[in-house]
């Protein structure tokens, strides 16, 4: 299958392009503002699938909008109907395109120009009128608030807020390219009725602001997003596909003593904390218990072994651990416990615990094993 996408190197351009190879598309005729307009007519000759994703958003001259998303989408279907040509047409319009403004007229126009020329060729259409799309690659400073603000606050310019209680309806780029190529596979017919990306996400401006400052304050208070939240999980990938190539990594602080260290690493609201533990040769650490908090032990290099003892009772229980033969221990409530490091190098362990740490009720007891 031959797939013509026009402004192939836009933001859904790209991430169309890249998904389409993932799903062993090979053979994609891409063209976009600085292609030579000649292969416009060539591609339009030979393809069996139009992703028509070319359009003006930000002109200096009003009368660009018309030009590029009206004129052009003529251009293109004169080009198919010279080679009678009835490859079905996918397009990208805009909630706009029920506004009266210049850019949603020239979107309007370039809606009912392709509906026209359904009823006349006979070609499936299928006319998406896209809010506010969000995601990876999208430029900032240009037309999508999302994509300026996660910009600047990962890069620390400031942003500015108009009106913080202004509702956006956004839809996340994955969810536009995996309906965008259900259509190619699945679509054939269509009824004149405008296509929808699901799930339309509706936040208020302000809200999102708070978000991306929230991730960016993470790497300091180490606090997960709500993943459960799905925009939340779609704005927090977004956000750090926008950090400066020199700010990939982060320091953490690493609480270090004669014994080893300890450092928190990841901490949730509701699924508790992540914290790498590593302990000297012949070091032993621990020797408490806990009334509700539980544990669960990972030791990824080294060896040692994990006592336990229930508090009322005498008898002591082992289990050896090692980086060679990777295996959760859980630390049952009501248990002292200890580990102990018994070979010659570091004991590194990855320690889960149910709950962040509270100094005010920090549940934890000192007693020997």
């Amino acid at each position: 299958m031959k797939i013509l996408i026009t402004g192939a190197n836009g933001f859904v351009g790209k991430n169309l392009i890249a998904e389409l190879h993932n799903q062993g598309f090979t053979d994609l005729l891409e063209y976009d503002v600085d292609s030579n307009p000649e292969l416009l007519d060539e591609y339009a000759r030979e393809c069996d699938f139009v992703f028509h994703l070319a359009g003006v958003n930000r002109p200096e001259d009003l009368a660009e909008y018309m030009k590029g998303n009206f004129g052009f989408t003529s251009l293109l279907l004169e080009a198919l109907k010279k080679y009678q040509n009835k490859a079905p047409i996918l397009i990208t319009s805009s909630i706009q395109a029920a506004l009266e403004n210049p850019y949603g007229q020239s979107k309007k126009a370039g809606e009912d120009l392709l509906f026209d020329y359904s009823l006349e060729t006979g070609s499936p259409v299928f006319v998406y009128r896209l809010p506010n799309v969000f995601g990876k690659w999208c430029r900032p400073n240009y037309n999508s608030a999302v994509a300026t603000f996660c910009h600047n606050i990962a890069n620390d310019i400031p942003i500015q807020v108009n009106d913080p209680n202004v509702i956006m309806s956004l839809v996340y780029i994955d969810d536009v390219v995996t309906s965008f190529i259900d259509k190619l596979k699945n679509g054939s017919t269509h009824n004149q009725q405008f296509e929808q990306v699901s799930p339309v996400h509706e936040i208020k401006l302000g809200e999102i602001v708070n978000l991306l400052n929230s991730f960016k304050n993470s790497r300091g208070n180490l606090l997960l997003p709500d993943f459960d939240d799905t925009l939340q999980k779609k704005l927090y990938s977004t956000y750090l596909s926008y950090l400066p190539t020199d700010k990939f990594s982060y320091p953490l602080t690493m609480n270090v003593d004669q014994r080893g260290s300890f450092t928190e690493f990841l901490k949730t609201n509701d699924k508790g904390q992540v914290s790498i533990n590593i302990s000297k040769p012949h070091i032993t650490k621990g020797n408490h218990w806990h009334h509700t908090k539980n544990e669960k032990f990972l030791v990824v290099s080294g060896t040692g072994v994990i006592h336990f003892r229930k508090i009322d009772s005498k008898e002591k229980i082992e289990y050896f651990v090692s980086g060679e033969k990777l295996e959760v221990v859980d630390i049952p409530v009501g248990y002292t416990h200890n580990i102990e490091n018994i070979g010659e190098t570091d004991l590194v362990t990855v320690m889960w615990v149910n709950e962040v740490f509270d100094k005010e009720r920090p549940d934890t007891y000192y007693l020997e094993v």
